[in-house]
């Protein structure tokens, strides 16, 4: 049986990787040229898109910005999960806050503009210190603006005044002072059997996940069950088939929902040792109809996003429990070009691997590693 992604980065890769062994075949699309390519080895199929879409038994995607005509396309064909709906909301701000308002989810306070000037009444509304985002195309910190105080007014004016923004609205959310961030990545099959990997905590910077740990520390059973009511909310209104991973705010006992992510997630990565299923397999198996499989804890659990660089030492997988996922990328900034899974008898024990691995990751490139291990230790 074949899958078809649309998308061939390293998700897609890794949905490969997980399907081998279930007797699964999965071809990726590059939706820039439309070309059906090996997830892995990167080879240029003989196939067209056509054909790739008539063979397929179900077809998903890696990531949520899939240019319009080709979702469509793909969608005619009755074998896209989770649904164009799904997709779209997760790939379109106003979308996903519509969504979100409308089920009476909490989450940040906000205003759609479609004009500069209109942000003056944002600011009365929302008060100074606000984030903007571009309500389309925007991820890892890009599309991104802060606002701190209303002297910045003028030149963030200045400086989105080029954009189109009746093409693309901003949304213009509050800053919150929030806890810490969190993500539950859940999986939901085509009967509506749900399984949820523990909250994971995550950590940012400049605007992209640096590190996540699972399960997340601190969280009670009342947490929890708030996270996975949303998670349910979502997934019914959207008749949802695969991965979904919401992303959160906490405020004391609160959970807002920053946004949503229509896939795999990169805060799912520590799935790959530290559960029972990886989110990848348990992706595979909702879309293929296939059983879902165990999403039990078998360690605590740290990913550490390798970004922009590949000056590193392999030495580090001498650290017990270390795991290493390379996905063979040309380096740029703030490119992410692989991660590492630590995994753990305890926070404390996962603290001090984290520490040792400062020996071998350059500061510079892992701003966040000592700090998290020594807060790990504590805990």
């Amino acid at each position: 049986m074949s899958i078809l992604i649309l998308g061939s980065g390293q998700l897609a890769r890794m949905m490969a990787l997980a399907s081998f062994p279930l007797g699964l075949q999965v071809r990726a699309v590059d939706v820039n040229t439309l070309e059906v390519v090996d997830p892995i080895s990167k080879i240029v199929s003989e196939q067209t898109l056509t054909q790739a879409i008539d063979s397929a038994v179900a077809i998903s995607v890696e990531f949520e910005h899939i240019p319009q005509d080709l979702l469509e396309k793909v969608n005619a064909s009755g074998k896209l999960k989770p649904s164009i709906e799904a997709i779209m909301a997760g790939a379109d701000r106003v979308k996903e806050k519509r969504l979100l308002s409308g089920l009476d989810i909490a989450n940040c306070p906000y205003q759609v503009i479609t004009h500069v000037e209109q942000l003056d009444a944002a600011v009365e509304l929302l008060g100074e210190k606000l984030i903007i985002k571009a309500s389309r195309d925007g991820y890892d910190g890009y599309g991104q603006w802060r606002l701190s105080a209303t002297s910045e007014l003028p030149a963030l004016k200045a400086q989105l005044s080029s954009l189109d923004l009746v093409k693309v609205p901003l949304v213009i959310e509050k800053m919150l002072h929030f806890e810490r961030e969190l993500s539950l990545v859940g999986v939901r099959d085509g009967k509506g059997k749900v399984a949820y990997y523990p909250l994971a905590e995550n950590l940012h910077h400049q605007g992209q996940l640096s590190v996540s740990v699972a399960p997340a520390p601190y969280v009670d059973e009342k947490l929890a069950e708030q996270a996975k009511t949303i998670f349910n909310k979502l997934a019914e209104e959207l008749d949802y088939v695969g991965v979904l991973a919401v992303e959160f705010f906490q405020l004391g006992e609160q959970l807002l929902v920053n946004e949503i992510a229509p896939r795999v997630h990169n805060s799912g990565h520590w799935t790959m040792q530290g559960a029972d299923t990886c989110q990848f397999e348990n992706h595979i198996r909702a879309i293929a109809g296939l059983p879902l499989g165990s999403t039990e804890v078998t360690s605590p659990t740290a990913m550490i996003n390798i970004v922009g660089c590949n000056d590193f030492s392999k030495e580090l997988l001498s650290v017990a429990g270390t795991h290493l996922h390379w996905y063979d990328k040309t380096v740029r900034p703030k490119r992410k070009m692989g991660h590492l899974n630590i995994c753990a008898n305890s926070y404390a024990g996962l603290g001090e691997k984290l520490q040792s691995l400062t020996a071998y990751l350059p500061a510079q490139h892992f701003p966040l590693l000592e700090k998290e291990a020594n807060r790990l230790i504590c805990v």
